[in-house]
């Protein structure tokens, strides 16, 4: 697999190493793999979660709408902490944003993310979709739509897909490869369903693995780890 332009999906909880706000230690692990990513000359399109600050399903009570808003404002808080740290880095970063907060981050312009690909430039994409009811998973895949992707690096906190859940069953089957259409129909809980089915009717692969591991994201990309790859 050839590939020249990835868009990261990066969760919340994964920056946070597993509890709430911002690890310092993994950022700058993750920041490290992206500067080198960078520097090989692969385009590099971050979607983050924002789920270490804000989930919408936090707000029992609250309008779906209003939580997911809030939602959409933790992702950009991530979004802007990943940009300062890859500018420390010596990486020139941009946030675009798919809702308007102009005074800190870029409206989400098309042919403007691809300039500032064309620039060596990593972009960061915050806000999801700018709607509610739908996922930053769903936010990734529709950035490696657009983007014209050649993968969609999906970095959990679990090393690839299980046919069940590795952490309640000790003798779950991991695999190296599997279909779309195996996921949805095993009812794996990889990404949503609408996330995987845009990737597939489209034909972008989708690697997922643990971020945690060494020099994860650059094995992905050079098919090297040993995550799972969806196609």
């Amino acid at each position: 697999m050839d590939i020249k332009r990835v868009i990261l999906k990066i969760s919340g909880e994964a920056l946070s190493g597993g509890g709430f706000g911002l690890d310092e230690n993994v950022m700058s692990k993750v920041v490290a793999q992206i500067t080198d990513v960078n520097r090989m000359g692969v385009d590099v399109g971050i979607v983050v979660g924002g789920g270490n600050f804000w989930r919408g399903r936090q707000g029992k009570d609250m309008d779906r709408t209003v939580a997911d808003h809030m939602g959409m404002l933790a992702t950009v808080m991530n979004a802007i902490a990943l940009r300062d740290a890859l500018e420390r880095n010596g990486v020139w970063a941009r946030v675009m944003t798919s809702i308007d907060i102009m005074r800190i981050a870029e409206p989400y312009i098309y042919k403007k993310a691809v300039r500032h690909f064309e620039k060596g430039r990593v972009v960061i994409f915050g806000a999801g979709t700018g709607n509610p009811y739908f996922t930053t998973d769903t936010a990734a895949a529709l950035k490696a739509c657009e983007m014209h992707a050649d993968a969609l690096l999906l970095a959990k906190n679990i090393d690839g897909v299980y046919d069940s859940d590795p952490k309640l069953n000790k003798a779950a089957k991991k695999f190296d490869k599997i279909s779309y259409l195996e996921v949805i129909n095993r009812g794996l809980t990889v990404m949503d369903k609408t996330a995987l089915t845009m990737c597939m009717e489209n034909k972008i692969p989708i690697i997922t693995f643990a971020l945690a591991g060494d020099n994860s994201i650059i094995k992905a990309i050079k098919n090297q780890g040993d995550g799972t790859i969806i196609s």
